[in-house]
């Protein structure tokens, strides 16, 4: 993930929403730092789905979120969240959308957003 920062050679999407991202607020684990991945994107999980109904979003929504993102999803993608877990819900939605191999960072901001952790960025993406 390291080298991938530098490279950029895949996009980076952040399941986390926007206050932890941005690193407005405090993370909810102790120690770790508040802010995200230099470069990465955010989309937020709950997003994907519908309010009303509980279920995941219809493909064309499913779509305009990515790209509202700021996300190619013809160009490799990694996801990532808090723990690798909400990541698995961007995985899902990617996978529906005919995204072929997308990654998913399992150490995601546990890992990344350790005290003597890789630089992190604060603000909107």
């Amino acid at each position: 993930m390291i080298a991938n920062v530098a490279s950029k050679a895949e996009q980076v999407i952040d399941a986390r929403a926007s206050e932890r991202f941005e690193g407005r607020v405090a993370e909810p684990r102790p120690g770790l730092r508040a802010g995200h991945i230099p470069g990465s994107r955010n989309l937020p999980y709950n997003r994907l789905f519908d309010a009303a109904t509980g279920t995941m979003k219809p493909l064309a929504e499913l779509r305009a979120e990515f790209s509202a993102a700021g996300v190619k999803l013809a160009a490799p993608i990694v996801t990532s969240c808090g723990s690798g877990v909400s990541a698995a819900v961007l995985t899902l939605a990617l996978y529906r959308l005919g995204v072929e191999n997308p990654a998913l960072y399992d150490g995601s901001w546990s890992e990344w957003g350790q005290a003597d952790g890789p630089p992190i960025a604060t603000g909107p993406a």
